[in-house]
């Protein structure tokens, strides 16, 4: 096979009813069905090219990818490699235009562009419920990331029937404001901690009903509902990573300065919900046409913003990193 080089840009996700913990940590099947929005204009870009080199290589944000990165990278990249019946080294790189590691969903980008990518580089032709199957390998959040817009990652039984699905796309836009919180977070360490609260069965129990709560809202077209649903359901999963073995408490004083601020601002009659991610960075939702009232506030706070608006799917691209 000739070098093939693809690239390939992906949205990162803000959870909306969250995905906590992993019934499977190898395929990374989850416990219950999940729902996101991917965030634009946040990306990443990721060029994937496989050929005769020495070994596999990724570098990210202009660092070697090594020890558990890398391992998850090669999850995914092996099951191309399998698919599309080629045994071609791998080299990879990729960036972000926005912080990692702050509970922005980066993971979910990340992988989401190298399976759209190494897909195309290897010559397979997929949709994107298929390359949402093969992201899931990386992160499983990654899944919503390739279908993009609202997305519902179906949670499965078995490989084949883990994948996401678009809820709505574009159409449907909600103002989402960044408070960033930059504090370390290991998500990762969270999906494990999860089944050690006592509260994991009582929000597993909980979720059916959330999940057609929010898709509901969704096909309502009903931004205030999902924001509201949203907040809930970070109390709900919060609640679970204070009280694991770990008692992992991911929240820094700005994270809750935040809070405080929006409860404020719906007491004054201005539209504003909290959502949080495994991580301190809090994103503040609101109907469309009060963001910018809403960032306002925020950065009275002090706290730097991002303003986001809902982002498509995954998709290839021919500006190549290498």
């Amino acid at each position: 096979m000739a070098a093939v080089k693809a690239t390939a840009i992906a949205h990162p996700i803000q959870g909306l009813v969250k995905y906590h913990g992993l019934a499977d940590p190898v395929l990374r099947l989850p416990f219950h069905d999940s729902i996101s929005v991917c965030t634009a204009p946040l990306t990443t870009k990721t060029t994937v090219e496989f050929g005769d080199f020495p070994t596999d290589t990724a570098v990210i944000d202009g660092r070697p990818a090594t020890g558990h990165d890398m391992e998850r990278i090669l999850a995914v990249v092996e099951t191309v490699r399998s698919r599309a019946k080629i045994r071609e080294r791998l080299r990879m790189a990729s960036v972000n235009d926005f912080p990692s590691n702050v509970g922005l969903g980066a993971s979910a980008s990340g992988f989401a562009a190298l399976a759209m990518a190494a897909c195309r580089a290897a010559g397979l032709d997929l949709d994107l419920q298929e390359v949402s199957r093969i992201a899931r390998r990386g992160a499983g959040s990654a899944t919503r990331s390739v279908t993009g817009g609202f997305s519902k990652w179906k949670m499965g039984l078995v490989d084949e029937d883990s994948y996401a699905i678009q809820l709505a796309g574009e159409e449907l836009q909600m103002g989402m404001i960044v408070a960033l919180v930059p504090a370390f977070k290991q998500t990762e360490d969270a999906h494990r901690e999860a089944l050690t609260s006592p509260f994991f069965h009582a929000r597993l129990a909980e979720m059916p009903r959330m999940i057609a709560e929010m898709e509901l809202a969704i096909r309502a077209r009903d931004i205030g509902r999902i924001c509201a649903l949203a907040e809930r359901d970070t109390l709900m999963l919060h609640g679970i990573t204070m009280t694991g073995t770990g008692e992992m408490v991911l929240w820094r004083p700005e994270t809750l300065r935040v809070i405080l601020a929006v409860r404020r601002m719906r007491d004054e009659g201005l539209p504003a919900f909290f959502s949080i991610d495994t991580g301190a960075t809090v994103y503040v939702n609101t109907l469309p046409d009060r963001a910018s009232a809403v960032q306002t506030r925020i950065e009275d706070l002090g706290i730097e913003t991002i303003p986001c608006r809902v982002g498509g799917p995954a998709r290839l691209v021919e500006d190549h990193l290498f």
